[in-house]
């Protein structure tokens, strides 16, 4: 038994009847803004990350 292409058409037809295509595009909207920051909140700290370890390797130097 697997899922065909009607079930998924009926499954879509009735997120849209029950949300409305308004709240389901600022929906995705919000989601791919999480995705951004999260991308640029891991970006940060590896830069952080980075910038500690350098320190400490000129702290060894001298």
């Amino acid at each position: 038994m697997s899922i065909g292409f009607w079930q998924i058409a009926i499954v879509v037809i009735l997120v849209v009847l029950l949300f409305g295509r308004g709240k389901i595009s600022d929906l995705m909207g919000d989601v791919a803004k999480g995705i951004k920051s999260f991308k640029k909140g891991m970006s940060d700290t590896s830069d952080s990350t980075n910038e500690k370890t350098d320190d400490q390797d000129n702290s060894n130097k001298n």
